[in-house]
């Protein structure tokens, strides 16, 4: 008679946590605001409040955006400020910076609300395949998270992890 086969994985305590499964849906857009500068380099506060105020900004309903500029021109934070007040009515967030800012920007305050407490004292293994762009630091600011409430963390998949950390017993 043969030996049946057991899937360890699957009758273990061992939790997966997916940072997919929590992503924020909506488009991602970047906007270079170096054509609204005079000549591409300097910003004329009344030229530029106008490119504002006419800008269709409905364009990132319920999406993310990351305004920057490609110049060298320093821009003032109060026109920063002014695009995202702007933009607020219609967006889901708005960052200065590019679509990495953005995205480090949104796992930041994702990871910071999740609640974890369904995973306190369990072995947790953070899957790192994902078939959407997830920011490295993400996956550090969740470990982060985890490593006072898991009993174990792991990186990658059940059935082939990486042991990162183990609490202590006691």
């Amino acid at each position: 008679m043969a030996d049946e086969i057991i899937n360890r994985v699957a009758n273990s305590k061992l939790v997966t946590f997916d940072l997919e499964d929590h992503y924020p849906e909506g488009l991602r857009t970047e906007l270079d605001i170096s054509p609204w500068l005079w000549e591409g380099f300097v910003l004329k506060e009344k030229e530029f409040r106008q490119y504002v105020k006419e800008h269709d900004w409905s364009l990132y309903q319920d999406g993310y955006l990351a305004v920057y500029n490609s110049s060298e021109a320093i821009i003032p934070a109060w026109a920063l400020m002014l695009i995202s007040l702007h933009a607020a009515p219609y967006t889901k967030k708005v960052v200065s910076g590019r679509l990495a800012d953005l995205e480090m920007v949104i796992f930041t305050e994702l990871i910071d609300n999740l609640n974890l407490s369904s995973l306190k004292d369990k072995p947790v293994v953070i899957k790192g395949c994902t078939g959407k762009f997830i920011p490295e630091n993400a996956y550090l600011l969740l470990a982060q998270k985890l490593r006072p409430i898991a009993k174990s963390i792991m990186y990658g998949e059940a059935c082939s992890s990486v042991p990162l950390f183990k609490a202590s017993k006691g």
